[in-house]
């Protein structure tokens, strides 16, 4: 499995769950963190919190991969970190302020 891999099947488990505005930036040629960034907003705490385990239960499955997880308890900006796939799941108003889209594109 290649991280490209990993990217677009996260970006397919998060769309089925209904995430918004779902982007993956291939970033590797910006920086060494990760090969990708996976974005998506979610609605609410309780949705956010849904992506986050929906995500991280099917990666586990397809894939067995674990991710390291932050943010979990305030779900205003989740991250999952899967090594050379980081996946960013926001609020609204996180996702605006931050603008990851805007610096890593």
């Amino acid at each position: 499995m290649t991280s490209k891999e990993i990217a677009l099947k996260a970006a397919e488990i998060l769309n089925s769950k209904k995430a918004i505005d779902i982007k993956v930036l291939e970033i590797k040629d910006l920086t060494t963190i990760c090969d990708y960034f996976v974005i998506c907003t979610g609605t609410s705490t309780p949705h956010i919190k849904a992506l986050c385990d929906e995500t991280g239960e099917k990666l586990a499955e397809s894939y067995d991969l674990k991710s390291r997880e932050e943010g979990y308890n305030a779900a205003n900006w989740l991250l999952m970190d899967y090594g050379s796939v980081v996946i960013h799941i926001f609020n609204e108003e996180s996702r605006e302020f931050y603008g990851l889209e805007r610096l890593w594109s």
